[in-house]
């Protein structure tokens, strides 16, 4: 076990207190720290309770679950030291050191999925899978609806790589589809001219009668906002998939 050294009393206190830092750096961690009767790992564990317990929850006890952590604490086991100690110190006390403790241990949580990410970084939800309209889609897509009276609005998820098939919306009056990317990364393409990519913020107006597609980016997850303009007889008229020689020019 490398000696513990400490110098924290002697560079803050060292003038204002020269006897505390002593004792500090010298005694508490020169001696107590570096005496070997207990482990290094249960010394960490009995400071981290005994601050708890005495309800120091500032920069010190901070300290000390990083040097529990380093000296390998897990954050499963702090996570069942700090419960088991709440029932003999105090709950309002437990709930403190979990606040420091989750700082600590954050990188050890495991990672959100790719989706958990991507519904993260928008306030509507992702929804359920978008089974009755799968047979019109490359990839797995997902609907939320959003509003359903006055004017249908619906979040539409998209998995990376993710497209529906060419479509053209009709009308007799008004109609057509407004699109406004909420999160992710995608595009949007008229037969015969070049896809447009689309982020957060970007709108798109989809007048009736315009043959075209919209979904994922390859390398990212994507969803938008589908806002259906209210119109006579209105239909939707789905045609051929967007085939990999199409969608493999986009990045």
């Amino acid at each position: 076990m490398e000696k513990i050294t400490q110098t924290a009393g002697r560079s803050t206190l060292g003038d204002f207190a020269p006897d505390f830092a002593h004792f500090n750096d010298d005694v508490l961690f020169g001696e107590n720290w570096n005496n070997h009767d207990i482990d290094h790992k249960t010394r960490c564990i009995i400071t981290v309770v005994a601050l708890m317990s005495s309800g120091i929850t500032d920069s010190s006890l901070n300290y000390h679950l990083k040097n529990a952590k380093k000296a390998g604490v897990t954050k499963a086991e702090i996570a069942a030291i700090i419960t088991h100690a709440a029932f003999y110190v105090g709950w309002p006390k437990a709930w403190a050191v979990f606040y420091l403790a989750k700082e600590v241990w954050a990188e050890d949580a495991q990672p959100a999925s790719a989706k958990e990410a991507h519904a993260a970084e928008m306030v509507f939800p992702i929804g359920a899978p978008n089974d009755a309209y799968a047979r019109y889609f490359i990839g797995q897509s997902y609907l939320a609806p959003v509003s359903t009276s006055q004017v249908g609005i619906c979040n539409v998820t998209f998995e990376p790589g993710c497209r529906n098939n060419w479509h053209i919306h009709h009308a007799d009056k008004g109609g057509g589809q407004i699109l406004i990317c909420v999160a992710g990364r995608g595009y949007y393409q008229e037969w015969g001219k070049e896809a447009v990519e689309m982020k957060p913020g970007d709108c798109i107006n989809i007048p009736v009668g315009v043959k075209h597609w919209h979904g994922a980016a390859p390398d990212s997850w994507f969803s938008h906002l589908a806002v259906e303009v209210p119109g006579e007889n209105a239909s939707n008229e789905w045609l051929e998939a967007v085939d990999d020689s199409q969608y493999g020019v986009l990045h």
